[in-house]
């Protein structure tokens, strides 16, 4: 039986394959057996497409053997969160209303993904329309989290964030609207790389908020990270949103210290709130880089206190909006149809019973802050408090390369254990303005702490401005050597 060390990282995988001395056949055919093993207990996937991959794996093999190029990412396995569109399979959301939606067309992200020669293996799960911070809000079940399957993994990019750490995938992509892609990261001791808002496209992305969403990749290592961003990054004619900025080639550099690399630690990140294992994680991380040369400076953020409220006003608005579509005439679920009753009866039915209870909070929520009366109340004042949070990161980039704090103010917590929602947002505290100012996040594993007889990861995050995912990704490759890497979950 195939063990951890047979799983490279994708950069190792794909070199070895590249040069002939692995098969992706037999790469596939490793992560597929892992899958069939582990994914029962923890449910990452809603579809796994072992056939479609065992042929693109064999095809690859073929390529390289007759000494045709191929491309940068050639036989990695990559799981795609199901809010991504693609032609294999279903586009779920994780969601009975588009339970049975398949899409004619494939997310741009993805398109270049296999261009570049990476194997799609399958659709992980998500929290339902990526609204959730836990994973437990998938229709199909709660996903777990392969350190401990009696805690979440984390959300709303569950099933990619568990599935990189169980060694079910080499790297999967995932969606940050809130924190969607760093938190769950964290959780599973991955790397969760949230770019710039524009840095990758957003076409084929089921939206939430339109304003907030981006994609980006969850992986072993900050090298694995920078090799996906690479691939798909850039221009998207398709989506008007994507920035016309070149895309750094990070290869060559990503190994090289920044020099004088000043990192700012702002004082409201290192709170009483926060788990005393976290702030200690933060602080060897902050010494860490300064014994390689980093000069650590105090910053002041004081906004962060209100990123969730002004988040939970904006992403909820746009959420309203976007899911409006969503009424089992145009796109979804529709109930079964009731003699007498008329169009806006059976919207309502479609809708209620398409829809889990944390959507429709939202969908109400954000309803709520447009209507007539309350508009210029909340979601006004909310666009006023985001440009302040984007002014507040400007001052605080003059002082500072980067910032560094916690990606969550706790590790994973139990199933079931933050059953009010105000709770589980604050789970996000440390993501949600990173989204709202659309500058670029990293989350790094800083090793583990014992908790009720469990080895949990702990994370750090790095954020620096926007479209500066270089040296955001250089900083984090100099904190990652000396802070070390958690491996793959002990899931068995």
């Amino acid at each position: 039986m195939a063990t951890d060390a047979d799983l490279l990282e994708l950069h190792e995988h794909v070199a070895a394959v590249s040069s002939g001395r692995r098969s992706a056949e037999e790469g596939v055919r490793l992560v597929l057996d892992r899958i069939e093993r582990l994914d029962r207990t923890l449910r990452c996937y809603h579809e796994v497409f072992a056939a479609e991959a065992l042929a693109a794996g064999r095809e690859i093999d073929r390529r390289v053997r007759s000494g045709e190029k191929v491309g940068p990412l050639a036989g990695a396995c990559v799981a795609v969160k199901d809010n991504l569109a693609t032609r294999l399979g279903r586009t779920t959301c994780s969601s009975r209303m588009l339970e049975h939606w398949r899409s004619p067309y494939e997310a741009t992200c993805v398109e270049r993904l296999v261009a570049a020669d990476a194997i799609v293996i399958g659709k992980t799960n998500l929290d339902e329309f990526a609204m959730g911070s836990s994973g437990e809000h998938c229709a199909w079940g709660v996903i777990r989290n392969p350190w401990d399957p009696r805690r979440v993994p984390g959300g709303s990019s569950a099933g990619s964030a568990a599935a990189v750490a169980a060694g079910l995938c080499h790297v999967a992509l995932g969606s940050d609207t809130g924190g969607s892609i760093r938190q769950p990261a964290a959780f599973c001791g991955c790397v969760g790389l949230k770019p710039s808002y524009g840095r990758v496209s957003r076409w084929g992305l089921v939206a939430f908020g339109s304003s907030l969403d981006q994609v980006g990749p969850i992986a072993r290592s900050v090298r694995d990270a920078s090799l996906v961003l690479e691939v798909i990054a850039g221009e998207d004619r398709r989506d008007a949103t994507s920035a016309r900025m070149p895309v750094e080639r990070l290869g060559g550099s990503l190994e090289e210290p920044v020099e004088g690399l000043r990192v700012g630690l702002p004082r409201e990140y290192l709170s009483e709130a926060n788990d005393p294992a976290v702030n200690a994680a933060v602080r060897r991380a902050a010494e860490a880089l300064e014994a390689a040369g980093a000069t650590i400076v105090a910053v002041d953020l004081p906004l962060t206190e209100v990123g969730i409220s002004t988040y939970y006003v904006i992403a909820p608005a746009e959420a309203s909006s976007n899911l409006a579509r969503f009424d089992g005439i145009r796109y979804g679920h529709r109930a079964a149809p009731v003699a007498g009753e008329d169009l806006a009866e059976l919207y309502a039915r479609s809708r209620g019973e398409g829809f889990g209870d944390e959507v429709k909070r939202r969908i109400m929520i954000g309803t709520y802050v447009l209507s007539s009366g309350y508009y210029d109340a909340y979601y006004r004042r909310a666009l006023q408090v985001r440009r302040l949070i984007a002014e507040e990161f400007d001052r605080a980039f003059e002082r500072c390369d980067v910032l560094l704090g916690p990606t969550a103010p706790t590790p994973a917590f139990p199933i079931g254990a933050q059953q009010d929602p105000l709770s589980m947002y604050l789970c996000d505290v440390y993501t949600v303005n990173a989204d709202i100012a659309g500058i670029c996040g990293i989350s790094i594993p800083a090793g583990t702490t014992a908790v009720d007889g469990a080895a949990l990861p702990l994370a750090v995050q790095l954020q620096a401005p926007a479209f500066a995912e270089g040296l955001l990704l250089r900083a984090s490759r100099m904190l990652e050597q000396v802070m070390g890497t958690v491996g793959l979950a002990p899931a068995r």
